[in-house]
């Protein structure tokens, strides 16, 4: 049975919270929306999941259906203190990002005055410190890869070094996950790296792909395919209606 690339992203994304426990999903986009729904579906039944506003879930629907069961109330405030006291998993995406994991999402060109007004800051310095962060891109290019971000939202392992002991104490980046592969930053100046490509992918495309230099392992695994399980799950339960190939077409 063919797997998309799309599909590898889902399982990509859904790997950031194997084993989680009992914290909350935050998956700010479709495919690792799906990818949080695999999870709790598989190897993080503990996994908790929000209808997007202000309720937990605890059946697990398609995505774009709502829950047939709801097993608690999270308003705003509870939302917060879960943020602020690390028991929460957030997969945000990055207008830009950089080699130590500085995520950009407020605006392009100097921020006194931008070539273009994005989302603003948000919530990102209080994610990326507090709770553990990884990040979606589902177009990997030397836009979104650069080598400095034009300001920084989400803060990366240089920044949160720099400011010292309260700012590492639960700084921590995950993943970054793209149509290109999984990247993490388990190097010893704490700089990005492949972790896998997905099947088709080239180390060269990859280095293509980015705006600063890549540190790259001698050999770079597959990410992994998924079950005939997970795949069933994803096609027929979590996303029937092939949500996913919208973010990421067939390659």
């Amino acid at each position: 049975m063919t797997v998309t690339r799309a599909e590898y992203c889902v399982v990509a994304c859904a790997e950031a919270w194997r084993d989680a426990g009992e914290i909350l999903a935050s998956p700010m986009d479709t495919v690792p929306s799906i990818g949080a729904r695999l999870a709790k579906l598989t190897f993080a039944p503990d996994l908790l999941l929000t209808d997007g506003e202000a309720l937990l879930t605890a059946d697990v629907p398609a995505v774009g259906a709502e829950a047939e069961v709801v097993e608690g109330w999270l308003p705003y405030r509870q939302h917060l203190a879960l943020v602020a006291t690390g028991r929460r998993h957030v997969m945000m995406g990055a207008s830009q990002i950089d080699r130590y994991g500085n995520q950009n999402i407020s605006c392009i060109g100097d921020w006194a005055s931008p070539k273009r007004q994005l989302l603003g800051v948000r919530g990102a310095p209080v994610n990326t410190l507090n709770n553990p962060t990884s990040y979606w891109i589902p177009r990997h290019s030397t836009r979104v890869f650069v080598e400095h971000v034009d300001m920084v939202c989400g803060v990366g392992y240089d920044r949160a070094a720099a400011a010292g002991p309260s700012a590492i104490r639960y700084h921590h980046l995950a993943q970054v996950v793209t149509d290109l592969g999984v990247f993490d930053f388990a190097t010893p100046d704490r700089t990005m790296r492949p972790r896998s490509l997905h099947p088709g992918v080239t180390a060269e495309q990859v280095t293509d792909a980015t705006g600063f230099a890549l540190t790259i392992p001698d050999d770079v695994p597959y990410t992994r395919e998924p079950t005939p399980e997970e795949l069933r799950l994803i096609r027929e339960v979590v996303d029937p209606n092939r949500l996913r190939e919208r973010e990421v077409p067939a390659a």
